[in-house]
């Protein structure tokens, strides 16, 4: 397999790395009044405005040219057909057929998707109009006041972030809560807020074998039974799986089952069944709102030339800094409290896709390939670790997001708030010379000598890369077209690097060691043959919560 090193387009790249990577953004803008013009692309209600590069009009042209000699223009047609692009699982990645609102046919194994895409998305609409009209009654007869989302990974980041994003749009009845630690202090803390008899618990699990939802499920269950019968499971939990028969085994009406299906992965799976707990909180229409708002951003991916399609640009930025410059890590900052979950979901869209040493083919990568994703509100990030990013030795380029409509009505929060995200913007490229440095000092009086002291501290390098993403309003629409631009561009930085972004084998052999260690832990078998470090660990364990006879209760408090 080619690696993206041997394109001729890589090597062009190199030479311009050689050529501009002196040039300092400041001066880029100075020669160039059309700098900011150029350099902007609006898709629906996002715009972007990423001028603030240490990018020449050569750098993009080439970063384009390197994306079609990587074949991405033919790997985007395959994803979109249902190609099983997942080689190492041999599925396909079809996360745009489930928020096809054109509808057209697309064909997996001969099989057209979109009726059961459509089938069950009717049935969500269906219970969620239920659960919100006070149609669906608890076995008290009264209506639900509380959900409970219990899931793990994908079945729980995407949707928690997506209800706390759209919290102004959430029905006022409803408290969402989401469960994903096995550590049982999570769930313990949530029941402590909950009613047995207002409750409903979404169990969110493919297999419905997942280790840390199960236990979380059981556990919930035995806790709802100290007030129920048997016989109401059926009116307090659902189900997101495809195992019937695991899923009625724990008491749950399987016609309250809603399926999603192997082509969907679940760090994409927000659009699908796995979304039950955003469409209960802000109902089938904006539910809907928020595919559209995806769907859009499909529309414009897989239409638009790679020079002015807004994933592509993203992508191809992030390949430049990370391959050329050796940047390693990425930014996420939203200036929305709202949106304070979103640089965890991205972490793992990224990470979970692009974290591969390995080719397509299996033969090791010659790049470095998925940064470290981190973030946190922009605000906060100011008085954290901004200070790394002003004056730090690293190259890290930082996603700034923002949304021009105001969320508040306190009056002057919204204006302090975007002076920030823009002035943050402007430091970051223009930084401070020395000798404006020492003007400012001088303006406040100081002597000579604790001028000089204090101006290497005072001096910031600036041509600190930042994407500047605007969106016009935080809405279903606006959300569901930003995930979409990001998994779109995580899919672009891997067709690049020839990896597979859809399979996630690093994630299992942690999963593999914990069962045989767990079985230790409680004295179910032998201790095992491991490293002596992990031997003593377990000890410890056992000396601290095993009884004298050497008996440990899996379930004991």
């Amino acid at each position: 397999m080619t690696h993206p090193t041997d394109l001729p387009a890589w090597q062009t790249l190199q030479q311009h790395f050689a050529d501009t990577k002196h040039l300092h953004m400041r001066e880029m803008f100075a020669q160039d009044p059309e700098r900011a013009q150029r350099y902007w692309l609006k898709v629906g209600g996002i715009n972007l405005d990423y001028s603030k590069n240490r990018i020449t009009d050569s750098v993009m042209d080439s970063l384009v040219q390197l994306a079609r000699e990587a074949g991405l223009p033919e790997r985007m047609q395959q994803m979109f057909h249902g190609d099983k692009i997942n080689t190492t699982e041999h599925r396909a990645a079809l996360h745009v057929a489930l928020r096809n609102r054109a509808n057209t046919p697309i064909m997996v194994d001969g099989e057209d998707v979109m009726p059961k895409v459509n089938a069950v998305l009717r049935k969500m609409g269906h219970f969620a109009h239920a659960v919100r009209s006070g149609e669906w009654l608890g076995y008290s007869h009264q209506v639900i006041t509380d959900v409970v989302n219990i899931g793990i990974g994908g079945s729980d980041l995407g949707p928690l972030m997506m209800c706390t994003a759209l919290k102004n749009f959430g029905h006022p009845r409803l408290s969402m809560h989401f469960v994903s630690n096995v550590d049982g202090s999570q769930l313990r803390d949530v029941l402590e807020k909950v009613h047995p008899e207002t409750t409903l618990f979404i169990i969110a699990s493919k297999t419905f074998t997942t280790q840390e939802t199960i236990t979380n499920a059981n556990t919930a269950r035995q806790w709802f039974l100290r007030e129920a019968s048997e016989q109401d499971i059926a009116k307090h939990f659902v189900a997101v799986s495809t195992n019937k028969t695991a899923v009625a085994e724990f008491g749950i009406d399987t016609d309250h089952m809603f399926e999603f299906w192997d082509w969907v992965g679940g760090r994409y799976s927000l659009w699908s069944a796995i979304g039950l707990p955003i469409m209960l909180y802000l109902g089938e229409e904006n539910f809907i709102e928020m595919l559209e708002g995806a769907h859009e951003m499909d529309r414009h991916f897989i239409s638009t030339p790679l020079e002015r399609n807004l994933p592509v640009i993203l992508g191809m930025l992030g390949i430049w800094y990370i391959n050329f410059y050796g940047g390693g890590s990425h930014v996420i900052a939203p200036y929305d409290q709202h949106l304070h979950r979103l640089p965890k979901f991205i972490q793992q869209l990224d990470m979970e896709s692009n974290g591969k040493q390995v080719q397509r083919d299996g033969t090791p990568v010659a790049t470095e390939t998925g940064p470290i994703i981190w973030g946190e509100t922009g605000i906060n990030g100011q008085h954290a670790f901004f200070q790394l990013l002003h004056q730090g030795t690293h190259i890290t380029p930082i996603d700034l997001i923002a949304s021009l409509e105001k969320r508040s009505n306190l009056p002057g929060h919204h204006e302090i708030l975007l002076s920030n995200v823009f002035a943050q913007a402007e430091a970051f490229m223009r930084g401070k010379t020395a000798e404006e440095a020492r003007a400012e000092l001088q303006q406040q009086g100081l002597p000579a000598e604790q001028i000089e002291a204090l101006v290497p501290h005072k001096t910031f390098s600036g041509n600190r890369p930042t994407n500047m993403i605007l969106l016009d309003k935080i809405d279903p629409k606006t959300m569901g077209g930003l995930v979409a631009m990001y998994e779109h561009k995580v899919f672009v930085q891997g067709v690049v690097w020839g990896i597979n972004s859809f399979d996630q084998w690093g994630v299992e052999l942690g999963k593999q060691l914990a069962k045989t260690i767990l079985a230790e832990l409680t004295g179910a078998i032998d201790p095992q043959t491991h490293d002596a470090s992990t031997m003593n660990l377990i000890r410890l364990y056992r000396k601290a919560n095993c009884a004298v006879d050497g008996t440990c209760d899996l379930f004991s408090s």
